[in-house]
């Protein structure tokens, strides 16, 4: 189990872990690209992702490195359903990989501990928006560091 979902209701747990599966993949493989359909989310068991972005005229800018313990992917939970971010595998991970089609529905149904997950996903956008806004901070305001 998770510890980012260990204590939710047991029986949503079961619910849960239907739409997961576990993955392994290997450093280089993009999880997904900016703007692209958000079809699915991770919750990482082991290794790091690094969450990135495009920048016109600078390429893909790296906003936040993550590692186990961590969720990645928040788009998958508001329509339009697309990628605000791209994602990057930085070092091998193993993961637990969400349909989000399902895990959207789960949430539909149950409130209650759809809120809780949607609170804690909520808590993850805030954390990369805030790393993303640092990280801009130190790209252009000290270009040659």
């Amino acid at each position: 189990m998770h510890d980012f979902v260990a204590d939710l209701p047991s029986n949503w747990l079961h619910r849960l872990a239907v739409a997961g599966r576990p993955v392994y993949f290997a450093a280089g493989r993009r999880l997904c690209r900016e703007d692209a359909p958000a079809e699915q989310f991770w919750l990482l068991h082991s290794g790091a992702v690094a969450v990135d972005f495009s920048v016109p005229g600078h390429g893909n800018i790296v906003v936040e490195r993550v590692g186990a313990g961590a969720p990645v992917g928040w788009s998958w939970m508001r329509p339009p359903f697309r990628w605000r971010f791209g994602a990057i595998v930085a070092e091998d991970i193993r993961a637990l990989e969400f349909d989000a089609a399902r895990v959207r529905n789960l949430i539909a149904e149950d409130a209650e501990p759809g809120q809780e997950l949607t609170g804690r996903m909520l808590d993850v956008v805030t954390d990369r928006l805030q790393h993303a806004r640092h990280r801009l901070i130190e790209v252009y305001a000290y270009p040659g560091d």
